[in-house]
């Protein structure tokens, strides 16, 4: 069984209502980034920053996965697919993907300040005063600009053993996630879709400048 690897950005989320995660401003929702998705903001401000995400989450439960996500779904039916996404809503699981590294983290996930492997799910708010068992104030799990990403190296494993690459709704500027491309094999055929492609296409990489809902389409009914 061919192995298709699939890494998603907030692209792939955009057309389900989940707000992409800069303004041009570079501001989000009204806010510094430093502010609301950094260590440093997070000791500073940590009311704040816990009421960012708690207006993220609330969010995700009104929205719910595009064509896209579902289109991809299906592909299990004939591949098997491995999902890398930098996204931290569950969108791919509703969808009904099954195979799902997310490299920036979950949002409907807490963890401890004192043990980042003490990661609970978490559906509701967080506020001051939820603590861990060790008494310690939990946090979003999300990776934080200044942190390292404790999945990348499981997504570089992944990415070697691909036959078919496919990179939907990310701009591939982003490091770490933007190295992905280059750990899978040499001459895998490569699918890029975006609306605003960075790359053009070559003899391995297949440009398709559409949006997630309609550009994969497009490349899934080739496979299917």
């Amino acid at each position: 069984m061919k192995h298709i690897v699939v890494l998603t950005g907030a692209g792939m989320s955009a057309e389900s209502g989940i707000k992409t995660f800069r303004d041009a401003d570079g501001l989000w929702e009204g806010h510094d980034v430093m502010e609301v998705a950094s260590p440093q903001g997070f000791s500073k401000n940590p009311e704040l920053v816990l009421n960012f995400y708690n207006q993220r989450r609330r969010q995700l439960f009104e929205v719910t996965p595009n064509q896209a996500h579902i289109d991809l779904a299906k592909l299990e039916q004939q591949y098997k697919v491995t999902i890398i996404t930098q996204n931290v809503d569950d969108l791919h699981e509703r969808a009904g993907s099954t195979n799902i590294v997310h490299l920036h983290g979950e949002l409907l996930k807490a963890r401890s300040t004192y043990n980042e492997h003490d990661i609970t799910d978490w559906k509701t708010d967080l506020v001051l005063g939820d603590v861990c068992k060790q008494g310690y104030q939990m946090r979003p799990h999300i990776v934080w600009f200044g942190e390292a990403v404790p999945m990348i190296e499981k997504a570089i494993d992944i990415c070697e053993t691909a036959d078919i690459l496919m990179i939907i709704g990310t701009s591939m500027q982003v490091y770490p996630a933007a190295s992905l491309m280059h750990y899978v094999p040499e001459n895998t055929p490569t699918y890029f879709i975006d609306p605003k492609p960075a790359m053009s296409s070559n003899k391995n990489i297949v440009v398709v400048p559409e949006t997630a809902t309609i550009g994969v389409k497009k490349v899934v009914d080739t496979f299917l």
